[in-house]
This record gives structure tokens, sequence and C-alpha cells, in this order.
């Protein structure tokens, strides 16, 4: 349950908004997300001492599978498509509402305790993963399929009961006050058959919903959609004119330029997720310069619990640093401050950081060094507010009982693997 929302007066903190600039003194964090220095006499919810906080603005996953808590850790050391054929699509099959209700629950504790407010989702069961998303009080894109789970056998046509619901869904409206929005997931070009593609872009036409894909996550998939169409896939999708305004385009770790200048003619968000490319040895990783460049509108992403073992933004945010700076041999790509703006893009929320944790030392010089600590060192994050409510106070999640939350996960993920 939230708290009441209302404007906080932070004292003797630091404040680090989307300029990168560490401020000193005393603020006002209000309602509406935006900030203000205080003079000490304004009528607010409550004052907090933040002689030991850094506050910044949340951090924002724009590309996560959020029930795949479940599979967190399964089927370690394998290339991604054995990993999703021997893996996680066979325990995909026992996949029910109440199991996807568990694994996001899980999943977006995790993420309010690591400092993130924002998810753009594209799971199965968009209806048991929503309310969660919304009740726990942060913001989101819950993606749901258009297509029958699991699939129809061989022989057997789509039911068409997923797309009804979805577009009941989106009909119905946000859900959290407006926080929760609900869009249209396709998977990717190997998976989805042109009809499915050109419908799914249809609705989004037709009901102004978000459209959420993976493309060019690895060699294999670019290769086999060039020798099937012709072209790579964004290439193909453009030309059967699947994008539209803000289409959400995951991993792109294999395009070329003229793909690029694609996204940015359509205005589509290119995810980055570094940690799940590598642990799973797609061997090509987004060019962050190139994208740069091209007037595409970069965002990171964690991808699921099961490819990246993890929700933290903040270590995908160091990720993203190095992995640049190594691929292109230049350590001037994503600095602190560039990389911070990149986790965080498009947050109007705030976080509170530790830092008396040993990890944010030394400071420097008027807290210089504090945005690059957090980065590459890490500190507890203890306060999360959202439209000015409390989502997070001192260290313990409000909205979730995270003990509760937890024993529930180890429970249901027995029965989850049971026939496997």
């Amino acid at each position: 349950m939230l708290m009441d929302s209302g404007t906080r007066r932070v004292t003797g903190s630091r404040l680090i908004d989307h300029d990168g600039v560490v401020r000193e003194g005393d603020f006002l964090l209000h309602e509406d997300g935006s900030f203000s220095p205080s003079i000490g006499d304004e009528d607010v919810l409550e004052v907090i001492d933040g002689s030991e906080l850094l506050i910044t603005r949340s951090l924002q996953n724009w590309h996560t599978h959020l029930p795949m808590t479940l599979n967190r850790s399964m089927g370690e050391g394998m290339a991604l498509m054995d990993w999703l054929q021997t893996s996680i699509f066979p325990s995909e099959r026992n996949l029910t509402p109440e199991l996807a209700s568990i694994g996001t629950r899980a999943s977006v504790a995790e993420m309010i305790s690591g400092g993130t407010t924002f998810a753009c989702d594209m799971y199965h069961f968009p209806s048991a993963i929503a309310p969660i998303v919304a009740d726990s009080g942060i913001r989101g894109i819950v993606c749901g399929p258009t297509t029958d789970w699991p699939p129809a056998e061989e022989g057997e046509g789509d039911s068409g009961n997923a797309i009804r619901e979805l577009e009941s869904m989106i009909r119905s409206g946000p859900l959290g006050s407006g926080r929760v929005e609900i869009g249209i997931a396709t998977h990717a070009v190997y998976t989805c058959s042109e009809e499915v593609l050109r419908k799914a872009s249809e609705m989004s036409r037709e009901l102004g919903a978000r459209l959420h894909i993976h493309t060019s996550e690895t060699r294999e998939e670019v290769t086999e959609c060039h020798e099937k169409t012709g072209m790579y896939p964004i290439e193909y999708l453009d030309s059967i004119d699947y994008f539209t305004e803000g289409t959400v385009c995951a991993h792109c770790g294999w395009v070329t330029k003229k793909e690029m200048r694609i996204l940015a003619a359509n205005d589509s968000h290119a995810v980055h997720c570094p940690v799940s490319n590598q642990k799973l040895a797609c061997g090509g990783t987004m060019s962050y310069p190139a994208m740069i460049e091209a007037g595409v509108d970069v965002r990171l992403g964690t991808d699921g619990a099961a490819s990246n073992n993890g929700l933290d933004m903040r270590a995908e945010a160091k990720t993203a640093s190095l992995i640049q700076r190594h691929d292109h041999w230049d350590a001037t790509i994503l600095d602190p401050v560039e990389t911070w703006q990149l986790a965080t893009k498009g947050s109007s929320d705030w976080v509170t950081w530790d830092l008396a944790d040993i990890r944010m030392r030394p400071r420097g010089r008027r807290s210089r060094r504090v945005i690059s600590n957090l980065i590459y060192s890490g500190t507890r994050c203890l306060d999360v507010f959202v439209d000015g409510f409390a989502i997070r106070r001192s260290g313990k999640t409000l909205t979730l009982n995270e003990e509760r939350v937890s024993l529930d996960l180890e429970e249901a993920a027995q029965d989850y693997y049971s026939e496997i």
C-alpha cells in the first residue's frame, strides 16, 4: 500500500539531476518529480536527514521479462539458441498466470531494492503482470503477445484469445493512476510470421499502444533473415511497415548503419542489454557511438533475470560503459555522467543512496567523485519516491514484503521445474 504523497525536505544532502551536476544543500523533492532548494520553512510531508545520502534520478529498465526470475541461473553455460530450445522454452510450457504473478512480484521487489522505478516488459500473461507492477508503485509498459501460450500444435489454428484479451486490456486504459501502460509484444522475426507482425503493428496504430520486439540479437538471426527475405531484420521490419511511434527494439547487436537510420527515422528506442548479450556469447554488441551518430534514441535494459542473473541497472550501466570503451578502444566513451544519463533517461522519480558505504569513498572535493563511485563501485539503495509516494524507506520496501516474496518464489520454482 502506498503511503501519503507529498513534498519532502532532504537536508544537508547531495543531489544529481539529469545534467549530472552534483549539488549540495537542502532540497525539496516535489510530487511532480521536480526539485528546488529549500529555505527551511516550507510545509512538507516529512524532513529527511540527507547528510549521508546521495539523491539521484531513478534507474529505468527498458527491456525485461519479469516472470523469468523463476528461471534465474537455469541452463548456465549454454549458447542462446540451445539455452532457449532445451532450457527456457520447455520450462515455459509449465507457465501459468499464478506462476507469472509470483515471478513478477519477485522481479519488481528486486528492481525497487536497486533503485529502478520503470520496466518495459515483454512476456506471457500480461493480465497477471500489470496489476502487480501497478500495485508496487513503480511505472511500466507491460507488453503482451498476440498469440496463444503455449503455441498451438502444428496443424491447429491460434484461438485468438490472447489477442482479444490484450486488446481489451489496452482499451481499458493504464493502471496505477496512469503509471502502467499496456503494450504489444512480438518476440522476434524468427518466431513471428509476417502476418503476426503486421497484425501487431495494425493494433499499435489503432489503439495507440507501444510495440516491443527483439531485433538482431545474434549473427544467426541476422543471417537467417537475410537468407529468407534478402534483408536484415530491421530492414525487413521496415519493409512490412512494422514500426510505429516509440517501438522498443531490444539488443540491436548486429545492425548496419542503414538499419540505424531506419530506427532513427521511426523514432524507435534501441535497448542496449550488455550483460545478457555477453553471458549468452552473442558475439555482437550494440555500437553506442554509431547509434548516437545516426540519431537513434538508445536506452538501457537488463533483459530477463534468466539471461542476466539479475535486474541490477546500476551494474548494467557499469557494464555498458566498460564494453563500449573496450570494443571501440576508446576510454572517453560513456563517461560517468553520460552513463548515468543513459541509465536514468526519462526518469521523473527520485532515489537515495547510502553515502556512508565505504564503496562511496573518497567522495572528492565537492563530492565530484560520487557519481563514478556509484556506477563503478556501488552502494545500497535506501529510499525510492514515485509521484511523491515513498515505496521504499531506509532500506525497506513498503509496497512488497520481500521476505514473503522470496519464500513464494522458492516454492513456486519447485513446481515450475517439476516436469523438466
